[in-house]
C-alpha cells in the first residue's frame, strides 16, 4: 500500500521552512517586485511551501513566475536561445535542441522511486529509501541554480475541470524545459488555486541540468517521493529525464487511480483516437503500446487525433468509459516518419506555420532538419547528436554513423495537426469503446485480436512482449512490457494488475457501452510466416484498417473468428475495409499470412509469462487462470491441425 504524505518532504526539510507566513517572507525577499506581486494571490500553504523551500535548497540568482501570457512565452523562447539550450532555425518558430550524446533517453539506471520502510515498489522499478534519498537530493541540488534563473509554471495535466486532471508546479532551471512545458501542457497560472482546492492534491518537479558536462552524467538522478508526490532531477538535460510532468507526473498518476481510485480511473501509457464511419460515427480509441512502437503513427492514423501518449480513464455516472488526454502537445520520435505514413505531422514540421522543438536530428549547411526514414534525399553533411556528421562516416564500432538518433523527437502543439480534434479540451472526455495493446512483435502475434471478456482483455495488456526501442539508454533485445506501462509502475504490479481486473469488469460500466479490449501487432516479419525477408508483411497504413475493424467489432457489426487467443477478422471483412479505407488490394495469401496461429511461438510467449509472474507475490488468480486457459486451447488445436492453424481450419472448430 501507500500512504500520501507520510515520512519527512525532502525539499521542505532541506529549506527548513515550515508555514505558509514563512514562505511569504521567503518570496518577498528572494522575487523582486514584479514577480512577488505574481504569487502574492496564492495563498495554499501547500504552494508556497514548496516553491519557497526549493528556492533556499537550489538558491538561484532571480526567479521568473510564468503566467503564460504571450510575453512571458517569449521571454521563455529567446532565453533558451541566449542560453544556447536551442538554436534557431530559418523555418519560423523552429529551433533545435541537443542533449549530450551519451543521454539520448530515460536513464533508468539511475531513476529511483522514494519510498518509505512499509512501502512496496515495483519490482521493475529502483527502489532508495528516504533517507538516503535526502542525502542525495542534497548533495546533488543544493545551490545547483547559483548563477541561474528559476523559472517557476503552473500547470493542469488534462483540461482544467476534468475529475482526472492533475494540477502540477514545474521548477526548473532549463529554458527548454520550460518551453517544452508550454508546448506539451495547459499553463493555469490563472486558476491554478481553485484546481488544487477542487482536486486536493498537486504535483511538483523541481529540475536543474547543472552544468551540463558529460562528467556530471553518472551523478544525473532521477528521484520520484511518492508520498508527497514530488520529483527531483539534476545533471540531465533530455526531456525524458527533466520534464518530469510527463513520465515523472505519469507514475504518480498511476500511484492516484491504483490506491485512490482503484476500479474507477486507469492512468495509462496510452493514444486516443477516434475512428469514424461512413455514417458520421466516431468510435474512440485508447491504445498503449511502449514507446517507439508506432503509438504515435496509431493515434494519425484515426480520423479525429487527441493524443498519442498518455491518458487518463474514468467510468463516468452514466456507466460509459471516458478519456482525456493530460496533454496538449506532442513529444514524438520522428526516426520513420515521413509522408506515405505520417502526411499531417509531416506538414508541420515541413511547413511553416506550426512551432516546433527539435531534438538530436541532423541540421543540414541551410538549417533544414533531416532524420533517418524520412523518405528524402538526405544531406552529404550537417551536424547532429554526435556533433559534425558526413554521409559515409563510421561510428566508433565501425558501423555507418546514423543521421539522427533512433530517439531523436520532435515537440509540437496537437491543436495544429490537421486531425486534431475539438474534443481534446472537453473536461467531459470521450466515451471509450475499444482499448488496444501492442508492442514490437515480430514472430507471435496476429495483426489484430480481441479478448472475449475483460478478464481476457486485461491479460492481453498483462502479456505485452516487445522488441527495446532507443528510448531507454543501455537497452537491448526483447523485453516483457506489461501495458506498456512497466516503466512507470511505481508500486507492486499486483495491486496494479488487480486495479486493471477492478477496472474493466466493474458492473458500474453499462454493458452496452462496455470497451472491447485488443491486441494489435503490425511489426509482423516475411520470415516469421515462411519467408526470406525481415521486412514487414504490412505497411504503416494498415493500421487504418485494423482500427476500422475493432470499430465495427466494437458496435457488434462485424462478425469474427472465434481462437483460444481470441477473436480474429473475417477475410471478406478486411478486404472489404482494406478498399474503403486505404484503397489497397488484400489478398488471400497475405491474410493467411498474417492470421494463421503459429502456435509454438504462442504457447512459448504464454511459457515465458506464466515463469515470469510466477516470480511475482500477491498476482490475482485471475491472470494465471486465463493463461492455463489458452494454453489448453491451443494445445488441443495443435493436437487435431498442428503447429500452424489456418483461419480456415479454425473455423472448423
Amino acid at each position: 500500500m501507500l500512504t500520501f504524505n507520510q515520512g519527512i518532504d525532502i525539499v521542505q526539510t532541506i529549506g527548513n521552512v515550515m508555514s505558509a507566513d514563512q514562505a511569504k517572507l521567503v518570496l518577498k525577499e528572494k522575487l523582486n517586485d514584479e514577480h512577488y506581486k505574481r504569487l502574492k494571490s496564492f495563498q495554499y500553504p501547500a504552494i508556497l511551501l514548496k516553491i519557497a523551500n526549493a528556492i533556499l535548497m537550489c538558491e538561484p540568482d532571480s526567479v521568473f513566475i510564468n503566467t503564460g501570457s504571450g510575453k512571458d512565452k517569449q521571454f521563455i523562447r529567446e532565453l533558451a536561445i541566449q542560453k544556447g539550450e536551442e538554436s534557431p532555425l530559418p523555418m519560423p518558430n523552429h529551433t533545435i535542441h541537443y542533449d549530450l550524446k551519451q543521454e539520448q533517453g530515460r536513464i533508468i539506471d539511475r531513476t529511483y522511486y522514494i519510498a518509505n520502510d512499509n512501502e512496496q515498489v515495483s519490482s521493475l522499478g529502483l527502489r532508495m529509501s528516504r533517507p538516503k534519498a535526502l542525502e542525495t537530493v542534497r548533495k546533488g541540488m543544493s545551490g545547483i541554480m547559483r548563477g541561474k534563473k528559476m523559472l517557476v509554471g503552473f500547470y493542469s495535466r488534462g483540461p482544467a475541470g476534468s475529475p482526472v486532471s492533475n494540477p502540477a508546479i514545474e521548477i526548473t532551471s532549463s529554458a527548454y524545459v520550460c518551453h517544452s512545458a508550454e508546448i506539451l501542457y495547459r499553463n493555469t497560472y490563472g486558476h491554478f488555486e481553485k484546481e488544487v482546492k477542487r482536486l486536493g492534491h498537486f504535483y511538483t518537479n523541481i529540475h536543474s541540468e547543472g552544468l551540463n558536462r558529460p562528467k556530471d552524467l553518472p551523478d544525473a538522478r532521477v528521484l520520484m517521493d511518492r508520498s508527497h508526490r514530488t520529483t527531483y532531477s539534476f545533471n540531465c538535460t533530455y526531456a525524458g529525464n527533466t520534464l518530469l510532468m510527463k513520465k515523472g507526473n505519469h507514475r504518480f498518476s498511476v500511484d492516484r487511480s491504483v490506491y485512490e481510485k482503484k476500479g474507477l480511473e486507469l492512468s495509462e501509457h496510452m493514444f486516443v483516437t477516434g475512428v469514424e464511419n461512413s455514417k458520421g460515427r466516431i468510435t474512440w480509441i485508447t491504445g498503449a503500446a511502449p514507446s517507439g512502437c508506432g503509438k504515435t503513427t496509431t493515434a494519425m492514423a484515426g480520423d479525429h487525433f487527441i493524443g498519442d501518449d498518455l491518458a487518463q480513464m474514468w467510468i463516468a455516472k452514466d456507466g460509459t468509459v471516458r478519456s482525456i488526454n493530460p496533454e496538449c502537445g506532442i513529444f514524438g520520435i520522428v526516426e520513420d516518419v515521413n509522408y506515405e505514413g505520417d502526411p499531417m505531422l509531416m506538414k508541420c514540421l515541413r511547413e511553416p506555420g506550426t512551432e516546433v522543438i527539435w531534438s538530436n536530428v541532423l541540421i543540414d549547411e541551410n538549417g533544414a532538419p533531416h532524420w533517418t526514414g524520412n523518405g528524402e534525399e538526405l544531406p552529404l553533411k550537417g551536424k547532429n547528436f554526435q556533433g559534425q556528421w558526413h554521409k559515409g562516416m563510421k561510428d566508433s564500432n565501425g558501423k555507418p554513423a546514423p543521421v539522427s538518433h533512433p530517439n531523436a523527437r520532435c515537440t509540437v502543439p496537437a491543436a495544429a495537426l490537421g486531425n486534431f480534434s475539438e474534443k481534446s479540451e472537453d473536461d467531459k472526455g470521450v466515451e471509450t469503446r475499444v482499448v488496444t495493446y501492442s508492442g514490437r512483435d515480430s514472430d507471435t502475434m496476429p495483426p489484430v485480436w480481441v479478448a472475449r471478456n475483460s478478464d481476457e482483455g486485461v491479460v492481453i495488456g498483462a502479456c505485452i512482449v516487445s522488441a527495446a526501442t532507443a528510448t531507454e539508454v543501455g537497452a537491448k533485445g526483447v523485453k516483457r512490457a506489461p501495458w506498456a506501462n512497466a516503466p512507470f509502475i511505481p508500486g507492486a504490479l499486483s495491486d496494479y494488475m488487480d486495479s486493471q481486473f477492478s477496472f474493466f469488469g466493474n458492473d458500474k460500466i453499462d454493458d452496452t457501452k462496455r470497451p472491447i479490449i485488443a491486441g494489435l501487432n503490425y511489426f509482423l516479419t516475411d520470415k516469421a510466416r515462411g519467408g526470406d525477408s525481415k521486412k514487414l508483411i504490412g505497411e504503416k497504413r494498415d493500421v487504418k484498417v485494423w482500427l476500422a475493424w475493432l470499430d465495427l467489432k466494437a458496435h457488434d457489426e462485424v462478425d469474427a473468428i472465434e481462437t483460444p487467443i481470441g477473436y480474429i477478422p473475417k477475410y471478406e471483412d478486411l478486404k472489404r475495409l482494406f478498399k474503403q479505407r486505404i484503397n489497397k488490394e488484400y489478398g488471400r495469401e497475405l491474410y493467411d499470412k498474417q492470421f494463421s496461429l503459429y502456435l509454438d511461438n504462442i504457447l512459448s510467449r504464454i511459457k515465458l509469462q506464466l515463469e515470469a509472474y510466477g516470480k511475482e507475490e500477491n498476482l490475482p488468480e485471475k491472470l494465471f487462470q486465463v493463461l492455463k486457459k489458452q494454453r489448453q486451447g491451443l494445445q488441443a488445436l495443435e493436437k487435431r491441425f498442428g503447429a500452424i492453424v489456418t483461419p480456415d481450419q479454425l473455423q472448423q472448430t
